[in-house]
């Protein structure tokens, strides 16, 4: 077994995947995709690009890790440049969707438990960044066409997940209380 699987934080990642289908390769040699002081808190396995590997959810970046015996595929996505996160649950496996710096990647085959876990830990944190940035200025609303228009562009942060359902009220009520 290789040095990754006594670390404890991949230790209890993997502890927690639902389904470790197609990932124990992944899983073991883990360690040698990770940088110095790079803590895993979330894993699943999944199937992106080149097949099915190890989706891990670090401090600093979404990793997709495919350690086959012929080919070695890391791919990574650094969390700091995540736009937005979809989860799409199916009836046993979903799909992970994740647009960075305006690439979409899309993980399929991820078992909805490890999914939801993974794309509620970055909302988390995307939420967590935009309270702790400054609020932009807003700008005067002119009329009602401005009103539907920042109603439609709301709706479609909160249908990304880049804000909550309860943000999207208050900004909504807000915005009516305009016109």
């Amino acid at each position: 077994m290789a040095e990754g699987a006594h670390r404890p934080d991949i230790q209890a990642a993997a502890d927690r995947m639902a389904s470790k289908f197609g990932s124990r390769r992944e899983i073991r040699h883990l360690v040698d995709y990770l940088v110095e002081g790079e803590a895993v808190e979330h894993m699943a396995a999944g199937t992106f690009g080149p097949g099915t590997g190890l989706v891990v959810l670090t401090g600093r970046r979404l990793l997709f890790v495919k350690d086959g015996l012929v080919a070695k595929v890391a791919e990574d996505f650094m969390v700091g440049k995540i736009s937005t996160v979809q989860w799409k649950p199916g009836s046993s496996h979903g799909t992970l969707t994740v647009t960075s710096s305006g690439d979409k990647a899309e993980i399929e085959n991820i078992h909805n438990d490890d999914g939801a876990r993974i794309a509620d830990a970055i909302r988390h944190r995307l939420s967590a960044r935009s309270a702790a940035s400054p609020a932009p200025a807003e700008a005067p609303v002119a009329g009602e066409d401005d009103v539907f228009e920042a109603l439609r562009k709301l709706g479609e942060l909160r249908d990304k997940g880049v804000i909550t359902d309860a943000e999207f009220e208050a900004k909504k009520a807000e915005l009516l209380a305009r016109i």
